[in-house]
């Protein structure tokens, strides 16, 4: 399922915990893998190729990545979808996270492809966030920002889909 904004900035500002950085309370590492593999199984399956999984993931809010080929898409790019450790978050790019504004991934990104994408997603009750919101200056309760110098601000991306 794919949010409007408005219920993705509460999701994401529900989930931003200043204790629990690279994971939730209580998370479950076997369950979260388990899902992630189902995740990447069924991307397999719906665009009938085998995608590249990233499952080494280490000092990071996200669990892995998995890459679709560009052979296997109508949109004649790789698609990246990439699992965060928070609240089933998901992010779907069409080629690498950050390559296209909101216009052009509109533009590019093909309807048959996010149809694909977005099915198997909602099969295992993930939750896609878009990317645009994600590329925000973070100003959640962590103190993820001094971590980042001043010019190079973490963003909502850092927080939950990326190394930290």
């Amino acid at each position: 399922m794919t949010l409007d904004d408005e219920s993705a900035w509460a999701l994401l500002r529900r989930l931003d915990d200043p204790d629990h950085m690279e994971f939730p309370r209580g998370y479950d590492h076997a369950a979260v893998r388990a899902r992630f593999d189902r995740l990447a199984a069924r991307l397999d399956q719906q665009f009938q190729c085998t995608c590249s999984v990233d499952r080494y993931v280490q000092d990071a809010s996200h669990h892995g990545t998995i890459t679709i080929p560009h052979t296997a898409t109508a949109s004649g790019q790789h698609i990246t979808v990439t699992v965060s450790n928070f609240g089933n978050l998901t992010a779907v790019t069409l080629g690498n996270p950050g390559s296209y504004d909101a216009d052009e991934e509109r533009e590019l990104f093909q309807a048959p492809d996010r149809h694909r994408v977005d099915g198997a997603l909602e099969a295992l009750d993930y939750v896609a966030i878009s990317e645009h919101l994600l590329w925000t200056r973070y100003d959640g309760v962590s103190d993820l920002v001094s971590s980042y110098p001043p010019k190079h601000p973490p963003t909502w991306w850092t927080r939950f889909f990326d190394y930290l």
